[in-house]
Parts: C-alpha cells; structure tokens; sequence
C-alpha cells in the first residue's frame, strides 16, 4: 500500500526542491547591489514613473469599473442561456427578457446620472 503513494512522495520532493534549488542557485551566482537607487525605485512597464506613486484617482473610474464588472457579467449569464435556448423554451425565454430588461433600466439610469461620462 505504501508503495502507491511513492509517486505521490517523489513529486512533493521534487515541487519543493527545485524552487528552493533555483533560489539557492540564483543567490550564489547572481549580482547584488545593495542600496541602489535603480533597485529601490518603482517600475511600471518599463517606463520610468513621473509624479507621486499615490495619486488620487476619480471616482468616477471606479464607477466606471464596476458597471463594467456588471454587464461583463451578463455575458456570463447569457452564454448558458444562449447554449441550453431550446431546452429551456418560453419561459426561459421570458426570464431572460426580464433579466436583460432590468439590467438596461440599470444601463439607463447610470446613463442619465453621469456615471458613463469621462471627463
């Protein structure tokens, strides 16, 4: 019976050993500079940062984000839907008519208050 686990040993051994193996070897043969100013510096995309790193976003980004994360779910709601169309008939087709209309009354609302304007 031990001998089914074996396997499973060996690949425990060997996924905590060749990421420590790698740490241990590119500590022995890499440089290190100590206290640079390049190394403590922030990076962003390899371009260098200009201005403070805590910069005061709009709230209006954040709006912005979550009603995106809103109806990027309704796409994840009406792939099954649009695959299971005609198991589910009428009904299924009367649910996701409400669903679709309440999340554009959502749409509209946001619309008429501003949330979709960038300025």
């Amino acid at each position: 019976m031990l001998s089914q686990y074996l396997p499973i040993l060996i690949l425990i051994i060997v996924a905590v050993a060749l990421p420590l193996g790698f740490i241990a070897i590119s500590s022995l043969i890499g440089r290190t500079r100590q206290n640079s100013d390049v190394k403590l510096s922030p990076y962003e995309c390899g371009v260098p940062s200009a201005g403070d790193t805590r910069e005061r976003f709009s709230v209006r980004y954040y709006i912005i984000a979550m009603l995106f994360i809103v109806f990027d779910i309704e796409v994840i709601f009406l792939y099954p839907w649009a695959v299971l169309f005609r198991e589910l008939g009428f009904y299924g087709l009367v649910e996701m008519f409400i669903f679709i209309v309440v999340l554009v009354i959502g749409l509209i609302y946001a619309w008429k208050k501003g949330a979709l304007e960038w300025q």
